[in-house]
């Protein structure tokens, strides 16, 4: 009978294995499973610092300032050619409870409330509003809490040493609060107020970059050493405690001492296709992370023998089908889907989604399994719509203001014709999909589909997924579904303007849809204090981890505008706090 720490070994066989590192135990006498050990004494060190983070996006580059401000040496590493991660790839905002800003206009964002919000959002299966800890485990409910209780100390302690200054994110052109995007769940109290977004020059609107430039400035003023080209390989230990890094830098081993302690802040896997093929539930088909999200900390926290937590989630975004296979590092998903005389259908012709809703949990339907035909009738779907929405709302991403600019983009004179091409272009992927085909009731279903809609959009009511009854849908809708200047449609009139019916002659478009991520967040388990834990439930001494390297303290709920960085930021902050108090080794 296998006992708890034979079990912990299994898995992160497994783990080495899926990530390639290990051929088998006996070849390499089980070593794979052993980090470096060796003592500070016995080792030259390439470089040093009291705390060393790896990466350099959102979350490493918190840690770093929180650890700098505390008083530590700090030095960052990362394995690409310039800083900033997916961040710099990303919007920029953070969403953060009971934030300054929020209070400053007299808003309360009660604790018992939000993190009845955040419960039922993360874990739906769970959540028992009357129960201790709201129904979670009480690692799960610390984690959530930690974050509640943090994020706005973050937010106001980057403010006061000057690194980053927030403002209310506004929706950019819009200039409306932005709704959380479970903003209509009876938990909600605060369904808007909390994304924030980097503040930068008057006049202009921040992005991911602005954010990582920022961080990144604030460090390089203060001469924190960022060393680009830098892959960190392993941690060495001694007697248990991370003191190193065995790191590669042009083609070279070089070894970076932590006299305190070593924070990881690196990106998922959501770019090693073997390991979304051994732990996504289904293929992640592209992403819009950096290049770099290849889970380097996955094998690398397995040696150390961290415990593992889930690995099958994502914070996820449809992409188009065709554009994923022809390059997976995409520069952006699908994230809101543009027009009003448009619906999704699956290759049965069904509607299947509410397709206003917000990227992370619309792409989830994707997953939905059917016992009877032993498949996922929703693997890729179909985005149907008309002449109006591609002439009106041209240029709202996937839409081309030219439509000649997108070759993802099918056309025809008919919905019937429509069927066709789709079909042609299926055949032309087919080994990248599972042979995917449309079914053969597909056309006359999916017409139905349009006639049903086309009966909501003039009620302005959708009876199937309440397309446009909650304030996220609307408000989001105006951002997203900006009426192209020039185009010859007119205004929706319709009762719902994130509905309008379809034109009843061609031509009749389409693009095809399948599940992508902006990154992985599953990965080794971290504790409140940010601290990473070993099998046994004990944390490694001098490990710290934040972002999307580590299985997500908020699981797989994207709370709002800023849902991954705000997360990132808060526990990169709390790693560096925490990080700069460790004992100095040796």
């Amino acid at each position: 009978m296998m006992n708890d720490s034979d079990i912990d070994d299994t898995n992160r066989r497994r783990l080495l294995k899926g990530a390639g590192l290990i051929a088998g135990s006996a070849a390499l006498g089980g070593a794979a499973l052993q980090s470096s050990a060796a003592t500070s004494s016995q080792i030259r060190w390439d470089h040093t610092a009291d705390v060393v983070c790896v990466g350099s996006g959102a979350a490493a580059c918190s840690a770093a300032i929180s650890a700098l401000e505390s008083g530590a040496s700090v030095l960052l590493l990362e394995k690409m050619p310039l800083p900033g991660g997916t961040t710099a790839r990303s919007g920029g905002i953070v969403w953060i409870a009971n934030n300054s800003l929020l209070r400053a206009r007299g808003i309360e964002d009660g604790k018992d409330d939000c993190l009845r919000y955040m419960a039922r959002f993360a874990y739906p299966q769970n959540y028992s509003p009357d129960s201790p800890n709201l129904g979670l485990r009480e690692e799960e409910y610390r984690l959530l809490e930690s974050f509640y209780d943090n994020g706005s100390k973050m937010v106001d302690f980057m403010q006061q040493i000057g690194a980053v200054r927030f403002k209310e994110f506004r929706m950019w052109n819009v200039d409306k609060p932005a709704p959380d995007y479970g903003d209509h769940l009876p938990e909600n109290k605060v369904p808007t107020g909390r994304p924030l977004e980097p503040v930068v020059d008057p006049g202009s609107v921040g992005n991911g970059l602005d954010l990582a430039r920022k961080l990144e400035k604030y460090l390089t003023d203060r001469k924190v050493p960022i060393l680009v080209n830098h892959s960190v390989k392993d941690v060495i230990k001694d007697k248990g405690r991370v003191i190193g890094l065995n790191v590669e830098h042009d083609g070279q081993e070089i070894k970076v001492g932590a006299n305190r302690a070593v924070v990881f802040g690196t990106g998922g896997f959501a770019h090693n296709t073997d390991l979304i093929r051994l732990h996504q539930e289904s293929l992640v088909y592209g992403s819009c992370g950096s290049a770099a999200a290849t889970g380097d900390f996955i094998p690398i926290a397995a040696r150390a023998g961290a415990r593992m937590g889930t690995l099958h989630q994502a914070w996820r975004t449809q992409v188009l089908l065709e554009e994923a296979i022809q390059n997976r590092v995409l520069a952006g998903g699908t994230f809101y889907l543009p027009g009003d005389s448009m619906i999704v259908v699956n290759k049965y012709g069904h509607r299947v989604v509410n397709e206003k809703r917000n990227y992370n949990d619309r792409t989830r339907i994707h997953f939905v399994y059917d016992p009877t035909r032993e498949e996922y009738p929703n693997q890729l779907l179909f985005m149907i719509f008309d002449e109006r929405s591609l002439d009106a709302f041209g240029g709202n991403f996937p839409f081309p203001i030219d439509r000649r600019e997108s070759p993802w983009l099918i056309s025809a004179d008919s919905l019937e014709q429509l069927t066709g091409q789709i079909s042609q272009r299926l055949k032309k992927v087919a080994t990248e999909t599972g042979g995917v085909q449309l079914d053969d009731g597909f056309t006359k279903r999916m017409q139905k589909s349009v006639k049903n809609f086309n009966k909501y959009a003039k009620k302005g009511r959708d009876p199937q997924f309440d397309r446009g009854q909650h304030a996220y849908d609307r408000e989001w809708h105006l951002l997203f579904s900006g009426m192209r200047k020039g185009t010859s449609q007119p205004e929706n009139s319709m009762p719902n303007r994130t509905m309008h019916p379809f034109t009843r002659k061609g031509p009749f478009f389409a693009f095809i849809l399948a599940p992508g991520a902006l990154d992985t967040n599953g990965g080794p388990v971290i504790n409140e204090k940010a601290q990473v834990i070993g099998a046994g439930g004990q944390p490694i001494a001098g490990l710290y981890g934040a972002g999307n390297c580590i299985a997500s303290p908020t699981r797989a709920a994207y709370y709002g505008a800023g849902g991954t960085i705000g997360p990132a930021m808060t526990f990169g902050y709390i790693a560096g706090l925490n990080a700069a108090k460790e004992p100095v080794s040796g």
